[in-house]
């Protein structure tokens, strides 16, 4: 029978906590989550967030994930080769393969993996997938890839990156939203506008 892997100490899992505060500004972190069509297919959701700002920087949509496929959404994530110092990962073999950590050191950027079943470790990743699914994907049955990839564009760049406010942003969205000075209500004026076909609407001051 297999050894189960000992639970990290206090003084492992205070040493990472520390090492993560100290880089938020540089640190990426990178996961899949996955999704059942209508006919059963499994879709393979790929997110990049930044630790900092919680903001998705990146994500996309597949039926059949690889080494390659993963490395060129690091590409499409760093148009302009401005990526982060730490990306934290799991154990995925995707993650762990050559091609990939070839690619990240290539480009700059150190691999930080976790250890074997502690999602703790990848915490922020771990936290944004979950808000993802309860706010997202647990509302709908997507018909296919395509299908799946207009959903998720429309709640991330349109909702959960310009205008859900995070506790662990102090209240704040990962894009900031530009500030107004107060007005009396009878003279403030909104325009709704629906997000994910009115499942949330998203309200902005007009003159």
């Amino acid at each position: 029978m297999a050894n189960k892997p000992k639970p990290p100490t206090e003084k492992q899992i205070q040493s990472w906590k520390t090492f993560i505060k100290n880089h938020l500004s540089v640190t990426w972190a990178v996961d899949f989550f996955t999704i059942p069509t209508f006919n059963f297919k499994i879709l393979h959701v790929l997110i990049i967030m930044h630790h900092q700002t919680r903001q998705i920087v990146h994500f996309n949509v597949t039926t059949n994930p690889d080494a390659e496929w993963v490395v060129q959404q690091f590409r499409n994530a760093t148009p302009y080769g401005e990526g982060p110092t730490y990306l934290i990962h799991d154990n995925d073999p995707l993650f762990r393969s050559i091609k990939f950590q070839r690619f990240l050191q290539s480009s700059g950027i150190q691999s930080k993996r976790t250890s074997y079943k502690s999602p703790w470790q990848n915490a922020y990743a771990e936290r944004a997938i979950g808000i993802i699914k309860r706010e997202c994907t647990d509302h709908i049955i997507p018909i296919n890839e395509k299908h799946i990839r207009h959903l998720l564009s429309d709640y991330i760049h349109n909702y959960y990156n310009s205008h859900r406010t995070h506790q662990g942003l102090a209240g704040q969205t990962p894009i900031p939203t530009p500030k107004h000075l107060p007005v009396k209500a009878e003279e403030l004026k909104l325009k709704a506008t629906s997000v994910m076909n009115g499942l949330y609407h998203i309200y902005k001051r007009i003159a």
